[in-house]
């Protein structure tokens, strides 16, 4: 039996050790042929069959050390996609390994994939491919054991068309022309670091890319590899940041790719090639704080990753944590007080979503048949932090503690981990201070919904700026002067207002955009905060512009938000549900199935076109 709920593999039975991928990838059909083999381990004697992970996919055959294997593909589950059951030709003892060659064609609605037509991409020449396989979308892309709780290395070759190129999140090791098709070119990758199934990464199109640093390039289509390469011009200064902080960076390259619109996250930590949103495109570095969170999990989640979904705040809380330790490092302690601060905001904005009795706002939740996708959210992000930050509180300050944290790194690197792994390590190396830990509520922190037990007492000097901005505005009178904000100030002002805003009238807000023209503004994170307070406050011509912004970019930070809001405005209810429907095929395939749930759009309703 597994103890992974999201995984049909069980995994004391074998390991994957290493997988060989060969991929073939075809966008006229949209599909990539593959064949993988995987090198595992058994864990007990007289093993003869195995279980893979996979969704939607077309296996043509199965090969054990050569010889052919006979398989079978069992009942189709919601999430987890169909078990691939298969048959060894002969009995395996503990330690022995096998090699086992599964070839296959993947569908073109494999949930790990999205493939772009030319005129989706910013050139407008060439098609595009890019995978997303967090949290259990391999599977659809690759039969495998799909589950963090098993860590391999692995080789890849493949074949695109020659006028296109191919990353992975892996070293690129050379290419070739490909010897059975003379217009296709065959990219090599290798990752020596075992990682996890979730962090294998494919992206194919017309790609160019520019050195940012001695280990560092930033990759994206032509037309915005300049601005991307200044935008994230400090990288290798948060890289070293992040190393006095948490030891040696052990994956060699640490690449950026700036992905399409339709990238449904801010980034995505893939090993050697950071995935980016163009949504962090800010044009003055102020969203670059993403790539010190993304640099952070090569630490946590990476190096150091969750056993099962259920500990994913054993990935997002250390990240966080580190992630404001480097800015900490990079600007100030006040700096870290105020991201933190809008954590905790952020913490509030999604229990209130989900609704304070939800269990999937557990810090350690229970996902025995829940789709990990949808339990997806900055609980485990910001509660996590939350606790990491009250222990700081309580164990010394963010020294002392950040000695754990670099030490936690250290002993559990290379391994996955369950938070009970994890709580016994805080008490072996707090041994001295177990009287205070035993004070801590675990129960309440890790298995009661809704917010946290206790709320992090934060340094309040910069925000204290904007908290008294925001009581200005409740009080402005017409023509009353007020001094402008910057960049770094706005988002924490609006989503002040934002929380206060039944007693900001419709008034008020038309004179903050007098006064700010955020209208204008280009920077995402201010400009998405804006309309949803300008929907939220019944601003009817904002109702476009917020519905414009949640469909040309697909960011689900920004995207269901912004469909929430205007569904909610309800003399815009049915507008925001044929918005969504015209734009639901080019949006990625988590996104469009949130989106229509909030929305509570069935799956069988077409676009109408």
């Amino acid at each position: 039996m597994s103890a992974d709920p999201c995984s049909f593999s069980s995994f004391a039975r074998c390991l994957t050790k290493h997988l060989n991928l060969f991929f073939h990838v075809d966008f006229a059909r949209r599909v990539i042929r593959g064949k993988v083999e995987l090198t595992v381990e058994a864990l007990e004697d007289r093993f003869s069959s195995l279980t893979l992970d996979s969704r939607d996919m077309k296996i043509d055959s199965v090969r054990a050390n050569g010889q052919a294997a006979s398989f079978s593909m069992g009942a189709k589950h919601s999430f987890k996609g169909t078990p691939l059951e298969i048959k060894l030709p002969f009995d395996l003892s503990r330690g022995q390994h096998v090699i086992v060659e599964v070839t296959y064609e993947t569908s073109p609605s494999a949930t790990a994939l999205q493939w772009l037509a030319p005129e989706q991409t910013a050139g407008k020449k060439q098609p595009y491919l890019f995978s997303q396989c967090q949290a259990h979308h391999c599977r659809s892309m690759v039969p495998c054991q799909d589950s963090p709780s098993i860590k391999f290395t692995y080789y890849a070759q493949v074949s695109v068309p020659k006028d296109l190129v191919a990353v992975m999140s892996a070293i690129r090791d050379g290419q070739e022309v490909d010897p059975k098709d003379n217009e296709r070119i065959i990219y090599h990758f290798r990752q020596p670091v075992a990682m996890p199934s979730y962090l294998i990464a494919i992206v194919v199109g017309a790609l160019e890319s520019r050195v940012i640093g001695p280990r560092s390039r930033v990759w994206s289509e032509k037309e915005i590899v300049e601005k991307a390469a200044a935008e994230f011009s400090e990288t290798e200064d948060m890289l070293q940041t992040a190393e006095q902080l948490a030891g040696p960076y052990v994956w060699g390259q640490y690449d950026i790719l700036v992905l399409p619109p339709s990238f449904p996250y801010g980034g995505m930590e893939n090993p050697c090639l950071t995935f980016a949103t163009p949504t962090l495109l800010a044009g003055d570095k102020s969203l670059a704080n993403v790539i010190a969170h993304e640099i952070s999990h090569s630490w946590t989640g990476n190096l150091v990753t969750n056993k099962t979904w259920e500990h994913f705040w054993l990935n997002e809380g250390h990240t966080v944590y580190l992630e404001r330790m480097i800015g900490r490092s990079m600007e100030s302690e006040q700096f870290r007080q105020f991201k933190a601060m809008g954590g905790w905001k952020d913490l509030q904005d999604s229990v209130n979503t989900f609704g304070a009795n939800n269990p999937v706002t557990n810090l350690v939740p229970s996902l025995e048949e829940v789709d990990p996708d949808e339990a997806y959210s900055s609980v485990p992000y910001e509660k996590g932090f939350a606790l990491l930050y009250h222990l700081e509180e309580l164990m010394g300050g963010p020294e002392v503690f950040m000695g754990f944290v670099k030490s936690y790194i250290q002993m559990f690197a290379y391994s996955s981990v369950t938070t009970e792994q994890w709580k016994d390590y805080l008490y072996t190396y707090f041994k001295d201070k177990v009287d205070i830990l035993n004070k801590v509520d675990w129960n309440a922190w890790m298995f009661t919904p809704g917010m946290p037990p206790v709320k992090p007492q934060y340094d309040t000097t910069l925000a204290n700026a904007c908290i008294a901005l925001c009581q200005r505005w409740i009080k402005v009178r017409p023509g009353h002067q007020l001094k402008p904000l910057t960049s770094s100030t706005l988002c924490p002002f609006i989503d002040t207002v934002f929380f206060l805003q039944d007693a900001l009238p419709l008034t008020h807000v038309k004179k903050m955009q007098e006064v700010y023209n955020l209208d204008t503004c280009m920077n995402s994170e201010i400009r998405f905060r804006w309309l949803r307070l300008c929907v939220r406050s019944k601003w009817e011509d904002a109702v476009p512009k917020a519905l414009q912004m949640a469909t040309e970019q697909g960011r689900m930070k920004f995207t269901r938000p912004l469909f929430r809001e205007v569904y909610n405005f309800e003399k815009f209810h049915d507008e925001a549900v044929r918005v969504f429907l015209g734009h639901r095929g080019e949006l990625h395939s988590v996104t469009a199935a949130l989106v229509a749930k909030d929305l509570k759009v069935g799956q069988n309703q077409s676009t109408g076109q």
